[in-house]
Order: C-alpha cells, then structure tokens, then sequence
C-alpha cells in the first residue's frame, strides 16, 4: 500500500494470485488504486482479477504482467465488473505514455 499526500491510497499486487486477504486490505485502507497482475499464467487469469476487484473495491485498476510473451495469455480487455463491483475505470498502461490523475482520494 502506498497513501500518497493528498490521502489517495494504492495498491500493488506484485506477481501474486488473488487470496482472501485481500478483504482486509480493503478494509483497513480503501485502495483508490490497484495494480493487478493479469497474465493467466504465474500469476491470476482475469476471473480471479475480477474476483481481486470485488475484493478489494478499487475505483481504477490498472492490469500488470501479461502480454509480454507469448505464455502471459491474460487479456485486460475481458475484465469486466461484477454484481459485487459494479464499476471501476480500466488504465492499460502503454510504455512512454504518462497518464495523470485527476482524481482525489475517496474520503
């Protein structure tokens, strides 16, 4: 977890696969923010992503570790919300694009 100075809160997942865990996180920081690993192959497929969603309840997600060789299969694309998460904003990264948020922190 990372709380940057104006109170948002992020969250990076690193390679891991979704665990029941992440609830607490959830709701001991309310991450606005939260990188996950998406490649489907070390690390979750896109059903678990959207089960680490519903977990942790993020207003923008941003997908990491797929599609960088050809056994990272995960696709971003497919992630969708669920009854439990009904929205969350989607940032694919692309490399050299600086993305700025012009969001504040939930209160």
């Amino acid at each position: 977890m990372l709380e940057f100075a104006n109170g948002l809160k992020l969250y990076h997942a690193g390679d891991t696969a979704v665990f029941s865990d992440m609830q607490i996180i959830h709701d001991l920081y309310r991450p606005d923010i939260a990188l996950l690993p998406m490649g489907d192959h070390f690390t979750m497929g896109i059903r678990e992503a959207e089960y680490a969603c519903n977990l942790l309840k993020p207003r923008i997600v941003v997908p990491m570790h797929f599609g960088t060789f050809p056994m990272l299969t995960g696709d971003p694309h497919k992630l969708q919300p669920t009854a439990d998460r009904q929205h969350f904003e989607l940032w694919e990264m692309q490399p050299g694009v600086r993305r700025e948020l012009a969001l504040k922190a939930a209160v």
